[in-house]
């Protein structure tokens, strides 16, 4: 799976929507932060994550990933969220303790 092909997908849906003018992803210290140019309709507080939502579930269907997205600041119309693909941890060993979700129980 390669991280790099999901992120253009994730861009490309988010340029998908007419309220979003540009997107952009910027890696500060190894963490991803995206960069949004979001113009939106009147009386449409809140819309913006959602369509990130919207973009990042489409970007990872089909695949094991979660997504994470946190606000960080807003200046006029340009947004920024620091968010990031991961893929869920699995235990890969039984450690004695009879975990409700040990290997031993799979099949």
């Amino acid at each position: 799976m390669d991280l790099n092909q999901i992120w253009h997908q994730f861009i490309d849906h988010l340029l998908d929507n007419d309220e979003i003018t540009q997107a952009s992803i910027k890696k500060i210290t190894g963490i991803p932060f995206i960069y949004i140019h979001y113009h939106p309709a009147p009386n449409d507080d809140g819309k913006l994550s959602l369509l990130i939502k919207t973009a990042a579930s489409l970007s990872m269907r089909g695949k094991q990933l979660h997504c994470e997205t946190i606000f960080v600041r807003q200046e006029e119309h340009l947004y920024v969220f620091r968010h990031r693909f991961y893929v869920p941890q699995q235990k890969m060993f039984c450690c004695g303790n009879l975990c409700p979700d040990c290997i031993l129980y799979r099949s």
